[in-house]
């Protein structure tokens, strides 16, 4: 990754998502952010369960969309690594249901600052255009957790950020 901070790429029916930020916490930190229930439920607006470790399972209610995602965890090397499936059963704004993957991985800089690149791929091309300026504002709101600065509103961020990510859009830093 650039210095954009998002990017969706289409393969046939097929996208994927992918995301970096620097941010000036250590991996300890951050993977604490993105792991632990408690603190997803602040800033990531989701009810979570994770059992860490490879072959264990996590399962998420996202309060935004009212979504169940559920998978098993793939990779799991704290604070650096964790990989996980995205399964959600159909509904209305997935009518074949969802079978993806997020990566999350985390990459020590000097000064006690990390870079975060979130991937989230095999997401159907619909979904992925939609989920995009949602996982932008949802890193968005990370940052802001780990600031503890006020949250910024997800809804709004979303409608603001939808443009930058039509086809063919690169965001800008």
């Amino acid at each position: 990754m650039t210095e954009w901070q998002g990017h969706v790429t289409v393969e046939g029916e097929f996208a994927t998502l992918e995301f970096e930020r620097r941010l000036p916490y250590p991996p300890e930190t951050v993977w604490e952010a993105i792991t632990d229930p408690e603190q997803l439920s602040d800033w990531y607006m989701t009810k979570a369960q994770i059992d860490g470790r490879i072959g264990g399972h996590v399962e998420f209610w996202s309060t935004p969309s009212q979504i169940h995602v559920t998978g098993s965890i793939l990779a799991w090397d704290p604070p650096h690594l964790f990989e996980h499936e995205w399964h959600v059963e159909a509904r209305p704004e997935f009518p074949n249901g969802e079978r993806a993957t997020i990566r999350w991985e985390i990459f020590p800089q000097e000064g006690d600052t990390s870079v975060l690149r979130l991937t989230h791929r095999h997401l159907t091309r619909r979904t992925a255009r939609v989920f995009a300026p949602g996982a932008h504002a949802f890193l968005e709101m990370l940052e802001a957790y780990l600031a503890k600065r006020p949250m910024p509103d997800w809804t709004s961020r979303v409608k603001e950020l939808r443009h930058s990510y039509a086809p063919g859009v690169r965001p800008e830093k």
